[in-house]
């Protein structure tokens, strides 16, 4: 397969947007691109009053080529609590082989398959795996979000530290502004460029209103050379 896997220093760090932004940039360099978000809980109300998945959503608009729901979003829960309590509240055993399976799927269709996992690297998913296996069965280069706030380095350096225990190569990671007070923010990137072993694919301000595309055009993607 040939894309990246997308995981964050925690949730609620900005992966999806980054996620849709390098679906977009993907897609801006003439390939097909397509995303996916194996696992996702919290559903919103949509315009027409049914639930809806924001991250699923996101991802289906920034791709340019068209896949079935369950290729794309192979498990979605109701409730916004952690995975495998969503899954279990619902009598659901996510299985780490139907998401393979499906990625497999849009592997078929696209250049570039965009994998956004779900809160941080080592999120359970069921009993026995996590977000960690889930990223070691697909097999793809990781990208790491990195939520700009007091506290992101040992969070960034515990994470890559995971990915790399594990084989998996960190392909670079981004550096995301969601704390618009955070205090020496060019101090901090400084020490995560000296510290993480990868390079900065770019560093994203804070979004008010998130948008892929002009985010897109801050990603470098010279570390994919799919």
């Amino acid at each position: 397969m040939k894309g990246v896997f997308v995981t964050g220093t925690d949730t609620g760090v900005g992966k999806t947007l980054v996620a849709a932004a390098l679906v977009r940039a993907f897609a801006a360099t003439g390939r097909k691109a397509v995303g996916m978000k194996p696992v996702a809980s919290g559903a919103v109300a949509g315009s027409d009053g049914a639930a809806m998945w924001e991250d699923v959503v996101a991802l289906q608009r920034a791709a340019n080529v068209e896949a079935p729901l369950e290729w794309v979003n192979p498990y979605r829960f109701m409730p916004p609590i952690a995975p495998h309590l969503a899954a279990a509240d619902a009598g659901v055993t996510i299985d780490l082989g139907r998401v393979t399976e499906a990625c497999g799927h849009l592997a078929d269709l696209a250049d570039a398959v965009v994998v956004e996992g779900v809160g941080g690297f080592l999120v359970p998913l069921n009993d026995h795996e996590g977000a960690a296996e889930m990223a070691c069965r697909l097999g793809l280069p990781v990208v790491m979000v990195v939520g700009m706030r007091l506290g992101c380095i040992n969070h960034a350096l515990l994470t890559a530290e995971a990915v790399r225990s594990r084989g998996l190569r960190l392909a670079g990671w981004v550096a995301n502004a969601v704390d618009p007070l955070m205090a020496r923010f060019d101090d901090n990137l400084a020490a995560l460029r000296s510290r993480l072993s990868a390079p900065l694919l770019g560093a994203v301000p804070r979004q008010d209103r998130p948008d892929p595309d002009a985010v897109a055009k801050l990603l470098d993607l010279r570390a994919f050379p799919l």
